[in-house]
């Protein structure tokens, strides 16, 4: 049972990091169509929230196994 828990958290969050990903990554490439002129900003906000989603994915999948490790 503890090794089924460990594997639907861990799944649950890289599921999340990657929605957020994916969200922003759309949300981007929508921003660039509109304006392209703009493109050293959007590129920076986005670099920024793919850092932010991965560190917190990161950050729970490493509790997770110092809690069940």
């Amino acid at each position: 049972m503890k090794n089924i828990t460990t594997i639907l958290i861990v799944l649950i969050t890289t599921l999340g990091a990657s929605a957020v990903i994916a969200a922003v990554g759309y949300s981007s490439i929508k921003a660039l169509g509109r304006n392209p002129a703009a493109s050293p900003k959007i590129l920076t906000a986005m670099m920024l929230a793919f850092i932010f989603a991965e560190s917190i994915a990161i950050i729970a999948i490493l509790l997770i196994y110092m809690l069940f490790g």
